[in-house]
């Protein structure tokens, strides 16, 4: 008798303990523990071209930008899970610059009426790009007024809507056997811009002067292998603003060139971006496109790095847990206020300020908090993925990952483009992430309350135990 393929063969038969111990006592070889019982993950990947055929403006930076052309076609991927008890969770990736309510609202729902995926089941980010194209409400004060422009950003993004519907469908579809394991790199151009001013960066980091502020420099890793060993997915993070760029042209900012130089690597691999929690943080210097393509070559060096190492398998089991919390706001803005600003504002404070009174006039009112989405996925005993809504700023990284230990990925940018979402410390010494500026986001307040944070980490450690149990 062969002993090895009896071994394999009956691994692939059978998942009981007790019966691998019999097994193994049989056939005269040490008993095979649980950590090497198959995993029985299933993967399935789906990616779709998002760039724009219509003269949609890139999104962000406040004003008309309409494109002339691109460097690199921007994507949006799905990863698919299922473990081997039939629980699944798809992460979409996608180089927008923020997805908001009202477009990935329907995506929830159509994926729940067409396949039966809860609302625990899916995260939807977006990197932050700003080479990338508006999408329905999102900063929908920061940009002037165009009728045209109003309709092509409300006709892609119903086209943005069917295409992620039907790209998650794909992935489902090839939900196949796979191999889950995880690494971590490093990549170093993150710069706190709350604590170095951008003009004095070059000239510090050309002096080998230390930047300062809190950054997180890890590059997390998690890749899918078929079982003959094919590189299906590479799947990575970084904590960094993808705003490297500010001209008039599509690309992925350096997200999207470290995915370009990765598939470059890896033929037939599909690369994906997280941004993890970089609301406060900068790729500085900036402005220039191979500056662009120095930070995309940084992290995808990150990445292969960690693909060099010793990857740690991913055992078996899949847990999803979620829930929308209320973020209350600090107060509300009164009428008479926005009438002032009415009257005498000008650009964002202006065009705020008149579609809200349009809203109070209409019988409408404002909430006091706005509905704020939270993750936890459990996947096996090593990887806990944290997604949470927005811009956070990094000390929600630097938090969670000290709290829960190693394996921990905390991913900002999901599901709904709200706001920056400061933490206590940033919320006391105020400034642009931190301070009076929720109006810029179309909010009906100026500011946060300053619980939270508070509020944000009971709701996630809650998530957390339910995924652990």
């Amino acid at each position: 008798m062969n002993q090895a393929v009896t071994r394999r063969q009956f691994l692939g038969h059978t998942t009981d303990a007790a019966a691998l111990l019999v097994m193994a006592t049989l056939i005269g070889s040490r008993p095979i523990s649980a950590e090497e019982k198959p995993a029985g993950w299933k993967a399935g990947v789906a990616k779709a071209v998002i760039t724009p055929e219509k003269s949609v403006w890139l999104a962000g930076y406040g004003s008309k930008r309409a494109p002339d052309g691109k460097l690199h076609d921007l994507w949006m991927k799905a990863l698919a899970l299922e473990d081997n008890a039939g629980h699944k969770a798809v992460l979409i990736t996608s180089d927008f610059q923020g997805v908001p309510k009202l477009m990935s609202d329907p995506v929830f729902e159509q994926l729940k009426t067409k396949y039966g995926i809860e609302r625990h089941q899916v995260m939807f980010t977006f990197s932050h790009n700003h080479c990338g194209p508006r999408l329905g409400d999102d900063l929908i004060d920061y940009y002037p007024v165009e009728e045209a422009q109003e309709k092509l950003v409300e006709e892609y993004t119903a086209q943005m809507v069917v295409k992620t519907v039907e790209m998650v469908g794909e992935a489902l579809k090839k939900l196949a056997p796979a191999n889950l394991q995880m690494g971590e790199g490093r990549a170093t151009f993150a710069v706190n811009r709350r604590n170095n001013r951008e003009a004095d960066v070059a000239a510090l980091l050309e002096k080998g002067t230390p930047l300062v502020g809190p950054v997180d420099h890890t590059v997390p890793v998690l890749t899918v292998t078929r079982p003959d060993g094919a590189l299906e997915a590479i799947l990575f993070g970084y904590a960094c603003h993808p705003t490297t760029l500010s001209f008039l042209t599509w690309c992925g900012d350096y997200p999207g060139f470290a995915q370009v130089e990765l598939e470059k690597n890896h033929p037939g691999a599909t690369a994906m971006f997280v941004n993890t929690c970089g609301g406060d943080q900068n790729p500085l210097p900036r402005r220039k496109v191979e500056l662009c393509e120095k930070y995309g070559h940084m992290l995808a060096v990150g990445v292969e790095e960690a693909l060099k190492q010793p990857l740690k398998p991913i055992s078996g089991g899949l847990k999803t847990a979620f829930e929308i919390i209320d973020l209350a706001y600090l107060s509300v803005v009164p009428r008479e206020e926005l009438e002032a600003l009415k009257k005498d504002g000008t650009g964002i404070k202006q065009r705020w300020s008149t579609r809200l009174l349009k809203k109070l006039d209409a019988g409408g009112k404002f909430e006091s908090a706005y509905p704020y989405p939270i993750h936890a996925w459990q996947l096996g005993k090593e990887m806990l993925v944290i997604g949470m809504g927005a811009e956070t700023v990094v000390d929600y990284a630097l938090r969670f990952k000290t709290e829960f230990g190693p394996g921990t990925w905390v991913c900002g940018y999901a599901d709904d483009m709200i706001s920056y979402i400061p933490s206590r410390r940033v919320w006391e010494e105020g400034g642009y992430e931190g301070g009076s500026n929720l109006f810029e986001y179309g909010r009906p307040a100026y500011r946060w309350a300053g619980d939270i944070e508070d509020r944000i980490a009971a709701s996630v450690h809650k998530l957390v135990k339910q995924v652990k149990e």
